[in-house]
């Protein structure tokens, strides 16, 4: 059995939902669906989710809602009328209206999105319309349940031959709908991959699977054929974007895999993404090469610091305190850098940071180095093969970059290396290049 999830690209229109339509019949395993809200249908285009908070916004203002519903309105009328269907939007509309201008929060109005568009797909692939506030769950104060989930899901889903089930929204306190972060479309489809104990995870996007590289930055990069959990978690978190990084929880535990696919080029194998047992040698040292620019490091200076006792603890309160996450730690004997997020850290937060550092652990040498990028070059196969390191910092040094900070993992998975922004692209470029030939 084979779960599919489909993103806002492949439901922006009538085209790209018989696409859909066409995918799912071609295998009669493919019994469960999930969707995503419809996406832009250019780049000028606005998604129907930010259309839907500028109803919100509107409701919260003391405004009717009714102008920017009727654009969400409006897209999917022509949706529907271009598939043939013969399915009468007023009542769902009339109850998002009155839903939206009575108050009901930001959550549920965003969701309306993907609700709408599970309630068209059923209509036109024949399936059952199982909405999520019945087989997703949160805690009261907002947390996902997942056990209680997956019991409440598995039992619904087995009495269903297929079904189309909306993605990035459950139920919380009994009745109010609650919302994933953007993106949350992923993790439900996993969540349901879970439930019915799936033999593949289809995640179907507008790519053909992972790349090596970010195509902006280095031109034409290869695909990355097969991936492992933490791989992936590694690649997501410092900005390959292509699949929700939560969503590997659900189905990580089972042995599910992901498979990565094109809606518009289905013939495609996409990326698949397996448990690290079975992971296979791969042609390259390295999986891929990714980063973010602007992170901010706080530098500390103290001698004899490893011999104070809480020193750690210390410093990472004072940025508790303020609400702001650490990102990474790299440390020496007498040194420690806190690395944090630059466009979430600056002006007076900064200053009143390092001023409290200075004071609470009793040392002058607290200073900020703003414009870092961070780039992580991850692989399994980096730890086996020897002058791995070697072969990173060469490419960087023969292109004349800086390094302005180490930090590996005990996993030995990725190497991560600071650069000033200025240098990322260029350093991307190298390091892959190296690498990659």
């Amino acid at each position: 059995m084979k779960v599919c999830k489909f993103g806002g690209t492949s439901m922006a229109t009538a085209e790209s939902i018989r696409q859909v339509a066409e995918i799912v019949r071609s295998d009669p395993d493919r019994r469960f669906v999930v969707v995503s809200a419809p996406g832009k249908r250019s780049k000028s285009d606005v998604k129907v989710t930010d259309l839907l908070y500028e109803a919100y916004r509107a409701a919260s203002a003391g405004k009717s809602s009714a102008d920017a519903l009727q654009v969400v309105r409006t897209r999917f009328d022509d949706i529907v009328r271009d598939l043939g269907l013969e399915l009468n939007l007023s009542p769902y509309f009339e109850e998002i209206r009155a839903e939206i201008d009575g108050g009901a929060g930001v959550d549920y109005c965003a969701s309306r999105g993907e609700y709408l568009s599970a309630v068209v797909t059923a209509a036109y692939l024949g399936y059952e319309f199982i909405d999520a506030v019945e087989i997703v769950k949160f805690f009261d104060d907002g947390r996902f349940d997942s056990e209680y989930t997956n019991d409440i899901a598995s039992a619904r889903l087995a009495r269903s031959e297929g079904a189309v089930i909306p993605g990035f929204y459950g139920q919380i306190n009994g009745s109010g709908v609650k919302t994933f972060s953007r993106g949350g479309s992923d993790v439900s489809g996993a969540i349901v991959a879970r439930a019915v104990k799936a033999s593949v995870y289809e995640n179907w996007t507008d790519v053909n699977g992972f790349l090596m590289c970010d195509p902006r930055i280095v031109e034409n990069p290869k695909y990355i054929g097969t991936l492992t959990y933490k791989e992936l978690r590694e690649l997501s978190y410092m900005g390959a974007t292509v699949l929700h990084p939560d969503s590997i929880f659900p189905v990580r535990n089972e042995g599910i895999p992901i498979n990565i696919r094109n809606t518009f080029d289905p013939t495609h194998p996409g990326t698949m993404i397996i448990p690290s047992e079975q992971r296979s040698a791969s042609r390259y040292p390295i999986t891929g090469v990714v980063g973010m620019k602007n992170f901010a490091a706080i530098h500390i200076e103290k001698s004899m610091m490893n011999s104070e006792l809480g020193f750690i603890r210390k410093a990472l309160t004072v940025l508790e305190h303020y609400n702001v996450s650490v990102e990474h730690i790299p440390s020496g004997i007498d040194t420690l850098t806190l690395v944090v997020n630059g466009e979430q850290f600056s002006g007076d937060l900064a200053k009143r940071v390092v001023g409290e550092l200075k004071s609470i652990l009793a040392t002058g040498n607290v200073y900020l180095e703003e414009d870092i990028a961070l780039i992580a070059t991850v692989g399994h196969g980096m730890a086996a093969r020897k002058g791995t390191a070697a072969t990173l910092f060469g490419a960087l040094s023969r292109a004349e970059i800086n390094i302005v900070m180490i930090d590996q993992g005990s996993s030995e998975m990725n190497i991560i290396v600071a650069v000033r922004n200025d240098d990322y692209e260029k350093a991307i470029n190298a390091i892959y290049r190296a690498f990659v030939n």
